[in-house]
């Protein structure tokens, strides 16, 4: 049998590795050669039972980080919570266009080393180098741990399959035989927030006695969905079809005709159909949960028109009341069957007479993955909710 060759072996590693999760650290140093952070995915305890704590990290070598941290012979990880991705992102480089500094990202505090530690991480610990060796591209850092700061609460941010993620706890099984019975029993879904409440309680009920594990819902805007669906925290994603990148297997479920949304006592509710210019005229509650956002403006903007935007709510429920209070109308895809809002005033639709895009949702998966007998039970009441029309359904009602 051939070994592979060494690029392909090399793509394989990768793959494989980006399968297997790791805290998010960002490292830090400062002193004589200057001060410099980067984030690692690559750092694992040595020993506890040296005369100091040992860890290690590994930097590439050609990260102007790598040569201060040997340089000034100390290094701080900062090992970050669930809701710090963004002070990953700042030293992993991706806000290096709009932020001169890295560090202005956060609040900093100088440890004993001299190295900066974050206000508030999960955990930091303060280190001096006691050795490093270079493997290949990357020099592997280790440190003698002299300081440890440690948070009272938080939950760390997991790296795995290109995407952040969080850490969630899951109950120890009786027995061997009992964990084995319970594979692949689980149901892990994700779903656009906005229309997850309309679509998913009605499968659930579907789907009945076949279900045997338990369920697990991950709902929120496309990128929360999308990075959980990634990571692997779920099987399935119900979405519209909207920057998804080819790691994704997408298979359409419904086009969405939009729709206005008025108050039952506007003016324009006395039209039986209106138009993007009549529209544009008047002031709009816009649904702000991207894609949805952008979706809806563009409608506008495709026949040459501005929106003239009023209110903006990432909450489907908060825009229906703002409409029933008369604050402006909007334009929407999912269709609650009750025509009032939350405080009972009246609401009604109407269709656009402009020929428009259709907003599409798709069933996503991760490319080449094969699902459960569950997912899979799931995935083909999806496809009959659709089918039926289900997602239409109480427009005749609305529009009365």
């Amino acid at each position: 049998m051939a070994e592979p060759s060494e690029s392909a072996l090399r793509r394989k590693f990768v793959s494989a590795m980006s399968r297997a999760a790791s805290t998010v650290n960002v490292v830090t140093t400062d002193g004589a050669s200057g001060r410099a952070g980067v984030t690692v995915s690559a750092m694992a305890p040595v020993s506890a039972d040296s005369r100091f704590p040992t860890l290690l990290v590994c930097v590439h070598e050609l990260s102007p980080a790598a040569s201060k941290i040997l340089a000034n012979r100390s290094f701080c990880v900062n090992v970050l919570r669930d809701d710090q991705s963004y002070i990953a992102d700042s030293f992993a480089g991706r806000f290096k266009d709009t932020v001169l500094d890295k560090f202005d990202c956060a609040d900093w505090v100088d440890e004993e080393s001299g190295s900066p530690r974050l206000l508030n991480p999960l955990v930091a610990f303060d280190c001096r180098v006691a050795d490093v060796s270079c493997v290949g591209t990357h020099n592997v850092i280790i440190g003698e741990v002299v300081g440890i700061f440690i948070a009272e609460a938080g939950s760390p941010l997991i790296y795995a399959r290109r995407a952040y993620g969080t850490a969630s706890r899951i109950d120890s099984v009786e027995s061997i035989s009992s964990g084995m019975a319970l594979e692949g029993r689980d149901l892990r879904i994700g779903c656009f927030h906005t229309f997850g409440p309309f679509v998913i309680p009605g499968i659930l009920e579907r789907l009945g006695s076949r279900r045997s594990g338990n369920v697990k819902l991950v709902e929120g805007d496309h990128r929360r969905v999308v990075e959980a669906l990634r990571a692997g925290e779920t099987d399935l994603a119900l979405l519209y079809d909207f920057d998804l990148d080819d790691g994704v297997e997408v298979e359409p479920l419904a086009d969405l005709d939009p729709y206005v949304l008025l108050s039952a006592d506007s003016d324009l509710a006395e039209r039986q159909v209106l138009e993007l210019e009549e529209l544009a005229r008047h002031p709009m509650v816009l649904l702000d949960a991207p894609p949805s956002s952008e979706y809806f403006q563009s409608l506008f903007l495709d026949a040459g028109l501005e929106p003239m935007v009023g209110y903006r709510s990432g909450s489907l429920e908060m825009v229906r009341g703002m409409v029933a209070r008369g604050l402006g109308f909007s334009i929407l895809t999912t269709r609650p069957s009750a025509s009032v809002a939350y405080d009972g005033r009246r609401l009604a639709t109407r269709p656009l007479g402009d020929s428009v895009r259709p907003s599409r949702v798709v069933l996503a998966r991760r490319r080449n993955t094969e699902d459960s007998e569950i997912v899979a039970a799931f995935a083909e009441l999806c496809r009959e909710f659709f089918d039926c029309g289900t997602a239409q359904q109480g427009k005749s009602r609305n529009e009365a």
